[in-house]
């Protein structure tokens, strides 16, 4: 197993940019090559499926989860189900005051492809950090300028 724990400050009240993160079907305005839909449930509640596809013309993998703690507007927490991507993952927001707040990303992944994912994982880690840095970055950028249901 291994962890990642990365965070972003956001010039957006807590409530905005909760609503902003759990807007799963607009998450590929930020997170990069990645696209999201509700495929079980609403979304909004825990047992509800999600279905994440990364990657670049139509090569990559795609990422099962299932929300398994539903916290709004300050905690989500979901469990990674599909044969890539398996363990936990954690979207937190904390409030700063009452127009700022921080979105914390946690993830506890078992490494897939067993020993070979395990050799590799130090080679990966540091460009798939720096991809969802730059994808945090985005997003605070995404949460300061979110409208429910918006599209710009």
């Amino acid at each position: 197993m291994t962890d990642l724990v990365l965070s972003v400050d956001v010039r957006a009240p807590a409530g905005t940019t909760w609503l902003a993160l759990t807007d799963w079907t607009r998450q590929g305005e930020w997170m990069l090559g990645t696209d999201v839909e509700v495929t079980e449930g609403n979304g909004r509640s825990v047992g509800s499926r999600l279905s994440a596809f990364t990657g670049l013309a139509g090569i990559g993998f795609t990422d099962k989860m299932e929300i398994t703690s539903w916290e709004p507007p300050v905690r989500c927490a979901v469990r990674h189900v599909g044969s890539v991507v398996q363990g936990t993952g954690v979207f937190q927001v904390i409030p700063k005051d009452a127009t700022r707040s921080t979105f914390v990303w946690a993830e506890h992944l078992r490494l897939p492809f067993g020993p070979l994912g395990r050799l590799g994982w130090p080679v990966v880690r540091p460009a798939f950090a720096l991809g969802v840095r730059q994808s945090l970055r985005r997003f605070a950028r995404f949460a300061e300028d979110y409208s429910v249901g918006g599209h710009d």
